[in-house]
């Protein structure tokens, strides 16, 4: 089994797919997450069921320090529905079979400020550049600026902006796995609150690429989409 190797100040730790024996340590890492979580709406925390399949199916990373579970990282493949992000970016029935889900990612408080999230995210991109998949998808809160600024360093966009799992606002984001984007030339940047205006951008063919702040407010650069889905 292939691992990566890195270090997280003093502390050394390493990376490898994760099997069925090690879901008690999953679970059990989710509820400390959870814990220590001060705003709950930006976690949507996966069953065991979810958990198993991710495993069976090779899609789930983590990190480990002292033989000890300090994060994870896990894709999904999710079923063919009416709620697939897959439509929601554009993609047609035929495609939505080869897309792959970002799950979701849990780093345990104590090892919070390494970039740890950023440096499971390039590893499970990198299994991903040798999958038969097309396309990532995920989604993300507005506001949750860690989660935002990770997905737009793998390279994903906002394909849409718009209520999901219920009543719960949020950005839907994806990448073509093989295939490279070319940028656009036209920039617009929005705040992050003025939700319907990006809504109006996203319908008319934009896509968002980047954040930034000024001062005290969060900007969304959306760029022209040009050909990219």
């Amino acid at each position: 089994m292939k691992e990566w190797q890195g270090k997280l100040g003093d502390k050394e730790y390493i990376v490898r797919e994760l099997t069925l024996e090690h879901l008690d340590s999953i679970l059990r890492l989710q509820h400390i997450v959870l814990r220590a979580m001060e705003n709950d709406n930006f976690l949507s925390p996966l069953t065991i069921g979810e958990y198993e399949d991710s495993i069976v199916r090779n899609l789930m990373i983590g990190a480990f320090v002292d033989n000890e579970l300090i994060a994870f990282r896990a894709l999904a493949v999710p079923p063919v529905d009416e709620q697939h992000l897959g439509y929601d970016i554009g993609l047609s029935q035929e495609q939505l079979e080869k897309v792959v889900y970002q799950e979701i990612t849990n780093v345990h408080p104590q090892f919070r400020g390494f970039g740890l999230q950023k440096k499971l995210g390039a590893i499970i991109m990198e299994l991903l550049d040798a999958s038969p998949y097309t396309h990532v998808c995920a989604t993300v809160a507005p506001f949750n600026i860690a989660s935002l600024k990770d997905k737009l360093s793998q390279g994903m966009i906002i394909g849409a902006l718009k209520k999901k799992y219920g009543d719960m606002l949020r950005y839907v984001f994806y990448k073509k796995i093989h295939v490279a984007r070319n940028n656009g030339d036209k920039l617009i940047e929005i705040p992050m609150d003025a939700i319907e205006n990006q809504q109006q951008l996203i319908a008319d063919g934009w896509i968002g690429t980047a954040i930034l702040q000024k001062e005290n407010t969060w900007y969304v650069t959306y760029e022209e989409k040009g050909t990219y889905i």
